[in-house]
């Protein structure tokens, strides 16, 4: 596999100078001059689409249509979206002024937080990286990017592409390892963009507090898939399924574990290995469509997880072509590893509940998720009592497919979120603006507050 190189602090700091200037030279407040640039965005993703899938299946096996469906698609229709929009979510928003405040006028008035950088992982390498830098573009910031070192072909078609279509004073990326990651965080930014895990986001928020920056922090965590006594058990496996094969079950929303009410487990099991075999043939290594496991250490970790309990269906592996079968786990106790973890990978944990109530108690008693799927019929209940970043009913992962609804995470999950305009939330800051005209002044307001018993009444 290809290796990339570290960028030189040197580099960096230049880049950062560079974009500095950039900015305060006022040339990205122009709302035309963002449209303009979104629109080049997309004439450069269709440009170099072909280089980039081609950069997915190396790294990652990840065949075209997948890498399309997941990763390009959702960027273009992000870039369509923030293009016509954007000039409509960057107008002042008028507001009511009470009388207390006559003659004066009100609006909030949107800018550009500033230099943004924008780091991201592994799994999704494109998606993950591009879509916060339509948010940047649409909000009128500069933005550095930091692609994962873990995917080093995609990384290098990134950079190509940004390279090709952006003056690095606007967009600029840079390339390594975590030494590269330490040396941006150490850098004075305006917004810090993070996709990763929860352990890796706590480091980002620690170096942000320096200097008050703030951040978007996209985690993951265990995602829940409960499916009750009284769900469809055969849409249900077929759903279950397909999100777990989506990248090898190395999604940040991918169903972590299985919850099943103790009536339908073995029948939902049964169900689960068959529907896996219809997606991907009984020999998934030969499947053009299953995603293989990043790297060896990955890898690894996974196969430690097998020891945590009772192979159902699955478990072959082959580490010299880091493939890793779709595999269930049964007799897990709660606390293990495997229930512990986020997995990353293609293993399902199973547990068992009784009632409704049981399997709430278990989801609220751990780290709030990034995503919960639940299958049956008691959907509003579960969503009551429990709390999540996003949730499916009957459905797994289909809620990131929807760019009119937020994404984001909650808790150990994440913080803020992104998609449609608040994207463009996210790089921008909403600032209040009050005009008061000058040919009027009433005395009320000043000392020594005259007629304070009618000022009184209409405060």
């Amino acid at each position: 596999m290809a290796a990339v190189e570290n960028t030189s602090e040197e580099r960096i700091l230049e880049i950062r100078r560079k974009q500095d200037k950039f900015f305060r030279g006022g040339a990205t407040l122009n709302v035309e001059f963002r449209k303009k640039q979104l629109l080049a965005l997309e004439r450069g993703i269709r440009k170099w689409e072909r280089a980039i899938t081609d950069a997915l299946w190396t790294d990652l096996h990840k065949s075209y249509e997948e890498a399309y469906m997941t990763e390009i698609s959702i960027v273009l229709a992000e870039v369509r979206n923030h293009a016509k929009h954007v000039g409509r979510w960057a107008k002042p928003q008028w507001k009511p002024t009470p009388l207390k405040m006559f003659p004066s006028t009100s609006r909030i008035v949107s800018e550009p937080l500033g230099t943004a950088l924008i780091v991201a992982p592994w799994n999704y390498p494109f998606q993950l990286l591009i879509n916060p830098l339509v948010g940047a573009i649409s909000a009128g910031c500069t933005a550095v990017l930091k692609p994962s070192p873990y995917v080093p072909n995609v990384s290098m078609a990134i950079e190509q592409m940004i390279r090709d279509t952006f003056e690095e004073e606007y967009v600029a990326i840079v390339q390594g390892n975590r030494e590269v990651n330490q040396t941006l965080l150490d850098q004075r930014w305006d917004l810090i963009f993070f996709t990763g895990s929860p352990v890796l986001g706590r480091k980002v928020m620690e170096a942000a507090s320096k200097n008050l920056t703030p951040v978007v922090l996209e985690l993951g965590g265990k995602s829940p898939c409960i499916v009750d006594e009284n769900a469809d058990l055969k849409v249900a496996a077929k759903r279950i399924a397909w999100g777990k094969s989506l990248n090898a079950g190395q999604t940040c929303i991918a169903p972590d574990y299985l919850l099943l009410h103790e009536s339908i487990k073995d029948k939902f099991l049964a169900e689960l290995e068959k529907q896996f075999r219809s997606l991907l043939g009984k020999e998934p290594q030969k499947s053009r469509h299953f995603v293989r496991i990043v790297h060896d250490k990955a890898f690894d970790r996974l196969e430690n997880y097998l020891k945590d309990g009772r192979i159902v269906f699955g478990g072959q592996r082959d580490k010299s072509d880091r493939y890793f079968a779709p595999t269930v786990l049964d007799n897990v106790s709660p606390d293990a590893p495997v229930m512990q973890d986020e997995i990353f990978g293609p293993i399902f944990p199973v547990q068992t509940f009784r009632d409704i109530a049981q399997a709430i108690n278990f989801v609220t008693y751990r780290e709030k998720p990034l995503a919960l799927y639940y299958f049956g019929k008691r959907g509003d209940e579960v969503l009551h009592f429990t709390s999540a970043g996003g949730t499916c009913i009957n459905d797994t992962i289909m809620h990131i497919a929807n760019e009119n609804v937020p994404f984001g995470g909650v808790g150990n999950s994440g913080m803020s979120a992104y998609h449609n305009k608040l994207s463009f939330d996210a790089f921008s800051h909403y600032r209040s603006v009050i005009t008061t005209g000058t040919k009027i002044d009433l005395p009320f307001r000043y000392m020594p507050y005259r007629l304070f018993g009618f000022v009184k009444k209409l405060l």
